[in-house]
């Protein structure tokens, strides 16, 4: 699966933005997606995740509640909208996709994630 992502910007605190994410292939459908982000000098952190039918969803503690993660499968396509944006969500927003198919409950560790986009930067001016 590859992915490519979109949707990032500079964005005012408050603000709000649409990341989008375009896998090719046929396999999309099968598995659990999930965001990603890593800001300067920092590890890459869980953001969101969720199952292969958009079932289930996970989301980490800073971002719960603002964010909101979601698929389309007919458009091979995952989605994230963030609201209420703050400069500490400033970062490279990446997603990727799960190795294994038809998962009940999204995993939220990176060593899960098989593929990876390339990210897209987002930016939050105080």
């Amino acid at each position: 699966v590859q992915l490519q992502a979109s949707g990032g910007g500079l964005v005012q605190a408050g603000g709000s933005l649409r990341l989008s994410c375009v896998a090719s292939g046929d396999t999309f459908s099968r598995n659990s997606m999930g965001w990603f982000r890593q800001a300067p000098g920092k590890e890459r952190e869980f953001v969101a995740a969720l199952t292969w039918n958009g079932a289930s969803t996970k989301y980490s503690g800073p971002v719960q509640g603002r964010f909101t993660v979601s698929r389309d499968n007919a458009k091979n396509t995952v989605y994230l909208q963030m609201n209420s944006l703050e400069p500490e969500d400033t970062a490279v927003y990446y997603c990727a996709a799960d190795k294994r198919p038809y998962m009940f409950v999204p995993d939220t560790s990176t060593s899960t994630f098989l593929s990876w986009g390339q990210g897209t930067q987002v930016t939050v001016s105080s």
